[in-house]
Parts: C-alpha cells; structure tokens; sequence
C-alpha cells in the first residue's frame, strides 16, 4: 500500500517538472538536471508534504509546487554530496552519479540549477499560493537550503569525519544535513493553511524529528542493507569515519532511540485522528523499510 503510493506521488512529481522544464529555454544543463532529479529514487518528501496536505484539507494540485520544489533541492544536494571533494559516491539510486555521467563540472552546475529552479517553481505565477504564503514559503526555503540547513549540515559532517563527537552534536549536525528540509516539508503546508506561528513551528520541528528519523533509517541501511535496496554502495560510512550515533553509542542503542524517537512523532499526530492516517503510515514506513 505504501509503495503504491510513493509510486503513485512521485509520478505526479515527475509529470510536474517535465512539463515546467519543457517551458523553459533549452540548455546543455537540461539533461544532466533531468538526470539528478528524476532518476528514480522513492521521492518520498514529496509524499510527506501530501500527506501532511490531509491534515489540513488542502488539496494536491495547491501542493505540487512544493513537492517539485523540495525534490530538486533534494537532487541539487544530493548531486553535490557525491561529488570527489565531499562523500565521493560513484552511485545513486541504481545508477552513476551525476558527475560520473556527465563530468564533475557539469555536475556543479546542474546542482547549482536544479537549487534555482526550485525558487523559480515556488514563485511562478500560476502557482495558486496566495502571494504574501508564497513569500514566507520562499523565505523558509531559503533558510532549509542555505549555511542554516543542508548546506550548513552538509559541512558538518564533512568536518565531523574520523573525530570523536558527542550524541548532542551528531543529532545537531543531521538535523540541520537532513531534518531541515523534512521542517519545510511540514512547515510549507502549515503556511499554505494559514495556521498561526505557534502551529507552523510546531509542524517545523516535528518536520527535523521526522527528518532525523529518516537519516537514522539511512545509517541502519548503510549497516545491514544491501547496494540492491539502497541503489548505491554500503558499509561506506565506517570507512569514511562518518560520525553516526552508530559509531558512537552501538546498532542496538540507536536503533532503541529512533523507535523512540518514531512513537514520539506518532503521539504528537495521534490528535489528529483518522485525519493523520495517511502521515502516520508514511512515518512508520520510514524505518520499517531496512528490515
């Protein structure tokens, strides 16, 4: 059921940007940008921000945008983070890198396009975000993306590499590599909702919980997965000296904290009702799909 769904969700995704990218001016970057951010992969922050849509009662079509823009922030990362002066990854998703398929500066500025792209699909005026949410959505984005989220994180754990750091920082560093993007998942739907700034930075930091989830779920995978399941090599963040709560604190004792850390973010949505349903199996698919 769930994949029917992540299938399903990242189809539409799909759809979206190659009909916004079909309107654009043809380039020589149009095909590696293609490549990094419609390669496959789960898309599965576009189905969180859908989900979290139920709970507000906010219709697909008003959320397509976000999802879009989410998905190439995520692949402008993600092309960037294989790249040889950072994790040097020669696969993603079931196939090279972008950089082993088109060169590594070609690979720099896909990256640097599909981030833009994303701005240019937030703000586009056939979005139907009501303007003053479309600002405050672009603004959000802007402070997930930047030195204050995934590129901020990203450092970090470059820098954390094969040094000894407390439980406090790790969680700090993936938060920021990886939660943050998962905080304008939620938060962008609650703007879109007009909810108060109380709820929108309730849904923002429930958004890094899940975030830090799915980054836990990932070093699990890195553990016990296969190249198969994950669509790119394994056992690459010991070699690494990746600092993981795995490295630090043991597989078990993590593992404890992020079912831990799942049934707190369930607790939160259980007001929600049959209203978070969809959200609540999203989640538990998150670190359910390792085993």
């Amino acid at each position: 059921m769930i994949k029917k769904k992540l299938k399903k969700n990242s189809k539409k995704v799909d759809k979206f940007l190659l009909n916004f990218i079909k309107k654009q001016k043809k380039s020589l970057l149009v095909a590696p940008m293609k490549y990094g951010v419609l390669s496959g992969g789960k898309k599965i922050r576009s189905t969180i921000i859908f989900d979290t849509g139920k709970l507000f009662k906010i219709k697909e079509k008003k959320l397509i945008n976000i999802c879009s823009a989410v998905e190439c922030i995520h692949s402008y990362s993600l092309i960037h983070d294989d790249l040889p002066c950072m994790d040097n990854d020669d696969y993603r998703r079931g196939k090279p890198s972008t950089h082993k398929k088109f060169g590594q500066a070609t690979a720099v500025l896909a990256g640097n396009s599909l981030l833009t792209l994303a701005f240019e699909i937030i703000s586009d005026y056939q979005n139907s975000i009501k303007s003053n949410h479309r600002n405050e959505i672009i603004n959000l984005l802007a402070n997930c993306s930047g030195h204050t989220g995934i590129a901020g994180g990203q450092e970090l754990d470059l820098k954390y590499e094969n040094k000894t750091k407390k439980i406090s920082q790790i969680i700090e560093m993936q938060k920021k590599k990886t939660g943050k993007l998962f905080n304008f998942c939620l938060q962008s739907v609650a703007i879109v909702a007009n909810k108060n700034k109380k709820e929108k930075i309730f849904f923002g930091k429930l958004g890094e919980e899940i975030g830090l989830l799915f980054q836990l779920a990932d070093d699990f995978l890195d553990i016990k997965g296969s190249k198969e399941l994950t669509g790119k090599p394994t056992k690459k963040d010991g070699k690494k000296g990746k600092s993981t709560l795995i490295n630090l604190i043991g597989y078990e004792n993590s593992f404890k904290y992020a079912d831990k850390l799942k049934k707190n973010i369930l607790l939160k949505l259980k007001k929600h009702g049959k209203d978070a349903k969809d959200l609540t199996e999203t989640i538990k698919f998150i670190l359910d799909r390792n085993f």
